[in-house]
């Protein structure tokens, strides 16, 4: 018997899993997802996509613009919006990558995501886009403490391994941020979505808390669903996190057509 998670409910016969994509906060790789599909439920198919500069493509170039982003994952992207309804998923930094790669496929006229889900994000009007990438280094560690991420110990040190290795990649990350929140302000390149939204925050985050998430409001002419889940601004490792999506993304494998949802052209 199909075992089904609360209330989210089985798809329906002969639909392949729902793919989820997605996209993690700045300087992380993927290992935030590691434990998503166990705890998400059936009929998913959880697709974490690792950013330039981190585990296993720590090699490549890391990514500071909306060009570039799109130049790395937008012919793929692009594929896979032909082939069945999809979820997008991005947590702090990863939701604004959502964000640019559904408002992209969108000017492109491809079929959109079915549902954008954004977690510890704050929408793009709700942060100047230059605060992270201009914090001192002082300023950047404080701010990471109030998270309760900022290292300890002999990482804390200048010149320790985490000052050579993630600090760096953090740095670029916030550049990242900062160039994709500014491109979702132009007219050209940004805007609402005119699809449905969840936007989730952490019970306990120190910096994005319910109001702040409200503001997606504004950013979609869809639906907006708003929750709150247990944990900080890294709730993204907890439980509550993949079963909330997992339950989403059921309710859209019911509702969405087994071809795709349909093909949206936003002639802004």
């Amino acid at each position: 018997m199909q075992k089904t998670v609360e209330g989210g409910g089985p798809a329906p016969a002969g639909r392949p899993p729902l793919r989820l994509y997605c996209f993690a906060h700045a300087g992380a790789g993927v290992t935030g997802f590691a434990r998503w599909p166990a705890r998400s439920g059936p009929d998913l198919d959880i697709i974490p996509v690792l950013l330039p500069g981190r585990e296993a493509r720590r090699r490549e170039t890391r990514l500071t613009t909306r060009a570039g982003l799109l130049a790395d994952l937008l012919d793929d992207m692009t594929r896979a919006a032909h082939h069945g309804p999809y979820v997008l998923y991005g947590h702090s930094l990863g939701g604004m990558v959502a964000y640019t790669l559904a408002r992209a496929l969108i000017d492109k006229g491809l079929p959109p995501p079915a549902l954008v889900a954004v977690g510890a994000c704050p929408p793009p009007d709700a942060v100047p886009a230059n605060r992270g990438s201009e914090l001192s280094d002082e300023q950047l560690l404080a701010f990471l403490g109030d998270l309760g991420s900022a290292p300890t110990g002999l990482l804390a040190d200048a010149g320790s391994v985490w000052h050579r290795t993630v600090l760096p990649v953090l740095r670029d990350d916030l550049a990242l941020g900062a160039d994709l929140r500014a491109a979702a302000l132009d007219p050209a390149t940004g805007g609402p979505l005119p699809l449905p939204v969840l936007a989730v925050d952490g019970a306990d985050d120190p910096v994005v808390g319910a109001e702040t998430m409200d503001g997606w409001r504004r950013w979609t002419s869809g639906r907006l669903v708003r929750r709150t889940v247990p944990g900080d601004h890294f709730f993204v490792r907890g439980r509550e996190i993949p079963r909330l999506i997992g339950r989403a993304c059921r309710i859209v494998q019911r509702t969405e057509p087994l071809s795709g949802g349909p093909t949206v052209r936003d002639n802004r």
